[in-house]
């Protein structure tokens, strides 16, 4: 996205005197201008680039002040001025100092402009402005994304958005935080040497890289993961950039993790919530990562006690959704037919019909047949879910998306003797004939608790095994994070904005609850709980809950922190998919894999779902 035409919001101040000043003048040292509503007159700049609907950009002299930028944008809309320039064009100037963002982004930083330019003179023609190359002459920090991320989590903290950079207006520390580098650099020409690609394109075909610099989280796809520093908060993946649409009205290509391309100049601009590089013209693609995605090595075993799990939030199934089939092909051929699949994101029989229908008999019948056509064997799963009120449980308007259970039925099954729990029905661990098993079996925890208000109510399940060993499931689909301005993790409110965070920990408390009164009838209970849990375990306050109850498969598992993650959004490889057991599976010894066969993808549009899926396995006698 080219930067917006009409300016929404200016800060301007009465300024009644006209100051000869320079470019760095005018940015200053800190997020805002030192100069903001000053008339200025007498700048002098070589154009860098030219947006035929909205303005230019001018460079001047650099200082040895890292804080300050050398760039910036002149904002019109006059085609005759902008007929005027040239790129390359020294030119000389007056304008008015303001500060915009667009009055639809609330979360947007200012943005340091010069409006209203007259008095144009070119001074000389066919000059060239040096880019700065980023990674040789300077480099972004790894680590944080601003100083006011202050909290236990840092930009995952809660309470969120408690103060807002553009009403503090620090003096930048460019060497420490993300965000103030690259307000350091707004407006001014850049390189991104050897940039590689963090996710797939957005529907601009805007994509996020890193290039030929240091990075953290690095992982084996190439992406950057949201790790833990070495001082325990969420690395917030600062030394990242969003590409926008190329200004010479070339299109972009399309991406996928770990592309490379060819370097990419253009200029520094904030805009829809994220600090850009329009570049001059679009890069070339130079190499692309294998499609060679590999299964799982875990498989079922023949012990009864050896149980294989396989995690997928399968993204609005329905009976004639188009990824059935590739999902099918996965579960057989990429996750190996796993003893018991979580399923998140099961439609109901007609899909997004807003009807009244709610049974997803015919979905996961469509999905087990279509499982056995893909695998060798023919296997055919077992399966059940609980049928959520009409439009009660979120997501697609008349889908009716639940959580659901395949399952072989040969090697485990439900505990016998409780009755199946409705969509209102609360299940809680009971004892019966000396043994603990549930009131409801499968059935719903606290369904009708308002933590689960347009959200998916987790479901319970008590399984024994073909040699009468019990455990115990909670199939989990924790609210979303849908419009989040945490998606604009490079906003004005620190720490981001977390939507519904305080939802998700009610949420996980509640669960916690109910995995405490089962440990209470048996401490040595065998306790698995996940699936799509909206969060990130980075963001502690959310899972505090299930501390010194539950223990983090890839905690347990070792698996190495820039491997585990299920999802890639915008310039993170993040986890929002989790599994995690009671201390007796823990001790046993845990193994968990996750599986890109989504992520990992050539291209956005063969992925089958937003999601990777995961496979574990773990001993439950």
């Amino acid at each position: 996205m080219v930067l917006p035409v009409v300016v929404a919001l200016q800060l301007l101040a009465a300024a009644p005197l006209a100051l000869s000043v320079s470019i760095t003048d005018i940015q200053g040292p800190a997020f805002l201008s030192p100069l903001l509503g000053q008339t200025v007159r007498d700048i002098t700049g070589i154009v860098t680039a030219v947006i035929s609907d909205s303005g230019f950009y001018i460079q001047g002299n650099r200082t040895d002040d890292v804080r300050v930028s050398n760039g910036l944008l002149v904002f019109t809309e006059s085609s005759s001025i902008l007929n005027k320039v040239s790129v390359g064009d020294l030119i000389s100037l007056s304008g008015k100092v303001a500060e915009f963002k667009e009055s639809s982004e609330p979360n947007d930083l200012l943005g340091t402009e010069l409006d209203d330019p007259t008095d144009i003179v070119v001074l000389s023609s066919g000059n060239t402005v040096e880019p700065l190359v980023l990674g040789q002459d300077r480099s972004p920090p790894t680590e944080k994304l601003s100083a006011l991320d202050i909290g236990p989590d840092g930009w995952l903290s809660v309470p969120n958005n408690v103060s807002l950079i553009d009403s503090v207006n620090a003096t930048l520390q460019p060497d420490l935080f993300g965000i103030d580098f690259w307000s350091s650099l707004e407006g001014q020409l850049v390189t991104v040497p050897s940039p590689v690609a963090l996710d797939f394109q957005d529907s601009f075909n805007e994509f996020w890289v890193r290039g030929d610099w240091p990075a953290s989280g690095l992982n084996s796809r190439g992406g950057l993961t949201i790790t833990e520093l070495s001082d325990g908060l969420p690395d917030g993946n600062p030394e990242t950039v969003i590409i926008g649409d190329p200004i010479d009205g070339t299109t972009n290509p399309t991406t996928s993790v770990g592309m490379t391309f060819s370097d990419i100049t253009g200029v520094v601009q904030f805009q829809f919530g994220f600090y850009y590089i329009l570049p001059l013209t679009a890069p070339t693609v130079l190499a692309v990562p294998s499609a060679d995605i590999p299964s799982a090595t875990i498989a079922p075993s023949d012990d009864a006690c050896t149980i294989t799990i396989g995690d997928y939030n399968v993204e609005n199934m329905a009976p004639t959704s188009t990824n059935l089939p590739p999902v099918a092909n996965h579960i057989a051929n990429f996750l190996n037919l796993p003893d018991i699949m979580f399923l998140q994101e099961i439609q109901d029989n007609d899909g997004e019909v807003d009807d009244g229908v709610v049974d997803a008999n015919v979905t996961l019948t469509t999905l087990t047949d279509a499982i056995a056509s893909a695998s060798s064997s023919g296997f055919q799963y077992a399966f059940f879910d609980i049928d959520p009120v009409n439009d009660q449980d979120g997501g697609a308007g008349g889908g009716n998306i639940r959580q659901a259970h395949l399952y072989r039925s040969e090697k485990l099954n439900l505990v016998p003797g409780s009755p199946v729990g409705g969509s209102l029905d609360a299940t809680e661990p009971i004892t019966s004939d000396g043994q603990v098993t549930l009131s409801f079996n499968p059935g719903r925890i606290d369904p009708t608790n308002s933590s689960w208000d347009d959200s998916r109510k987790p479901l319970a399940t008590a399984w024994e095994t073909s040699n009468g060993e019990r455990f115990f499931t909670v199939n989990l689909h924790l609210v979303a994070k849908t419009g989040d301005t945490s998606e604009s993790v490079q906003g004005n409110a620190r720490p981001p904005v977390n939507t519904d965070v305080a939802k998700r920990t009610s949420q996980v408390e509640i669960v916690a609850a109910f995995v405490k009164q089962l440990l209470a009838l048996d401490p040595n209970a065998s306790i698995i709980v996940g699936g799509d849990c909206n969060d990130f375990v980075q963001t502690r306050s959310v899972f505090a809950a299930f501390d010194d109850i539950l223990t983090e498969l890839d905690v347990n598992s070792n698996v190495p922190l820039v491997e585990r993650y299920t999802y890639v959004f915008q310039q993170s490889s993040q986890q929002l998919d989790h599994l995690f057991v009671s201390s007796a599976i823990a001790a046993r010894g845990t193994e968990i894999q996750h599986i890109h066969v989504n992520n990992w993808g050539p291209s956005l549009a063969t992925r089958a779902s937003d999601h990777d899926p995961s496979v574990a396995q773990v001993k439950v006698c």
